[in-house]
């Protein structure tokens, strides 16, 4: 992979520069009392003009949301690296200050922020309780740094009424972007007409709902064993067949300006869209005649906008392929760490200066209504 250091020796002549001395260090810079963070990273230019990074795929936790799951509380955080890195509370200046410094040091301007639900189970008050925390807990943060922070809220979709008055007062009321949802709840999938008010309502906000999998737990059993295949299998799994069910029970026909990304490249729908085009006529017994789609299966991809975590410029150049340079944006999920040089990926991808550009910024400044 090309770092941004090594890709200066040949990106001048591309039209691509970076301005500033080093990455910043926050803490370092506060001096001596509370922590100031960092007000942006080093400058990406291309074409002359300022590109700032924005991370669509980015996490947080609190601690008292968490502490609202009782005996469940424990299987809330992932066995993974950098789960302390998660907890960045608005008042907490240090922690803030070094989340602001990773994400310099990847080049990255704003992270979107969400939280993957762990509250599907609950019941109706301590849900709405866990999400109330978090979406305020992120209007805190985006109002004390606007230009670093805007967040996805999060929903009791479990209670698709309740879920509706949160996305309405999250959006309209405390600024953020859409809401994180799962790839399903309780084994429903989001194509069942009881989350259509959900869709609804964000279709009518123009809101943007980011699919973020929670490992297709029905195959718990066969992940089993080395290698956290329920993560690297089960997670683009679980969004494959979310967005299969929205595509195949005409739900994105019904809401057709639902905005949707799809976390982890979509997960496998992009690398075998086609093979749907096929099914009803193979099997037609197992397709609902009934169901009338307006396109064929593998063109609704090319509606729903996908990050670009798929780790290699040859991965990432047969996603844009599949989806379209339009759909595509910048994803890490930070701070654990997955994609750790995001901007060097895009750099590394060969494309236009213009495409480079969309998808750091352009695509997302669009899809969550971001000004860049």
């Amino acid at each position: 992979m090309v770092t941004r250091r090594g890709f200066l020796a040949g990106t001048a002549s591309a039209g691509i520069m970076f301005c500033g001395c080093g990455l910043r260090n926050a803490a370092r810079a506060a001096g001596p009392g509370p922590a100031k963070p960092a007000k942006a990273p080093p400058a990406l230019r291309i074409n002359g003009k300022r590109v700032k990074v924005i991370d669509t795929h980015a996490h947080c936790y609190f601690h008292d949301a968490i502490a609202l799951m009782g005996d469940d509380a424990k299987k809330v955080l992932p066995p993974v690296r950098g789960v302390q890195e998660h907890f960045i509370p608005a008042d907490d200046k240090t922690a803030v200050a070094g989340r602001l410094a990773a994400m310099d040091a990847m080049g990255v301007d704003l992270e979107v922020l969400s939280i993957n639900p762990f509250w599907y189970g609950k019941d109706r008050d301590t849900a709405d309780a866990i999400c109330k925390i978090h979406n305020e807990r992120f209007a805190a943060l985006i109002h004390a740094y606007p230009e670093r922070f805007a967040a996805f809220a999060s929903l009791s979709l479990q209670f698709p009424d309740l879920a509706v008055q949160q996305l309405e007062h999250a959006v309209k009321d405390l600024g953020l972007r859409g809401a994180a949802i799962g790839g399903s709840v309780g084994g429903v999938s989001f194509s069942d007409p009881r989350f259509h008010p959900v869709w609804a309502k964000a279709q009518e906000l123009d809101a943007t709902l980011f699919i973020h999998p929670q490992s297709t737990p029905e195959l718990a059993k066969r992940f089993q064993g080395n290698g956290w295949l329920s993560n690297v299998i089960g997670n683009p799994l679980d969004t494959t067949i979310a967005l299969e069910h929205l595509i195949f029970e005409g739900t994105l026909d019904k809401f057709p300006r639902l905005k949707i990304l799809a976390a982890h490249g979509g997960g496998y729908l992009g690398s075998y869209a086609a093979r749907s085009d096929r099914s009803c006529y193979v099997s037609p017994s197992n397709c609902d005649p009934g169901i009338v789609l307006k396109h064929k299966p593998s063109e609704y991809i090319r509606r729903i906008h996908v990050d670009a975590m798929v780790f290699t410029p040859e991965a990432l150049n047969f996603l844009i392929s599949q989806v379209g340079i339009g759909q595509v944006v910048v994803g890490t999920d930070h701070p654990i760490p997955w994609e750790q040089h995001p901007v060097d990926q895009v750099l590394a991808t060969p494309m236009s200066n213009a495409h480079r550009a969309a998808i750091l910024n352009g695509n997302a400044g669009k899809l969550l209504n971001i000004k860049i």
